[in-house]
């Protein structure tokens, strides 16, 4: 089995900068994508930023320019430093990784409790 905490969500003003971290933990035998995805009340989630375990990122165009995605796989921790946060960032932010259990062939797809990010003045 296999965790994922995250870290870093917080209240922040408008054009502040927050940095979001998310640790893979558990029976792992390797660590594929990684990545963000976010939800506001009454919205649909939308996919916000993922990296590959070679270092391939992709960033939604609504973020790009002011979120950058990077990871560690040392530490099977993925990052998400945003900057220029505008009132339309909030929303709960969940990290997900896809991953093989030591004990287990298949890919499985694991998420994040997620973490709470509010831009207001």
């Amino acid at each position: 089995q296999a965790q994922l905490l995250e870290s870093g969500g917080g209240l922040v003003p408008p054009g502040g900068s927050l940095r979001l971290s998310c640790a893979a933990s558990g029976d792992i035998f390797s660590v594929n994508d990684m990545g963000w995805y976010r939800q506001a009340p009454g919205d649909q989630r939308e996919m916000v930023a993922g990296i590959s375990n070679t270092g391939r990122t992709k960033v939604a165009d609504s973020v790009k320019g002011r979120f950058t995605i990077s990871r560690d796989n040392a530490k099977n921790t993925v990052y998400l430093q945003m900057n220029s946060l505008k009132f339309e960032d909030t929303a709960v932010y969940s990290c997900y990784a896809t991953l093989k259990l030591q004990a287990a062939t298949p890919i499985y797809t694991y998420w994040g409790q997620g973490t709470q990010v509010t831009v207001s003045s």
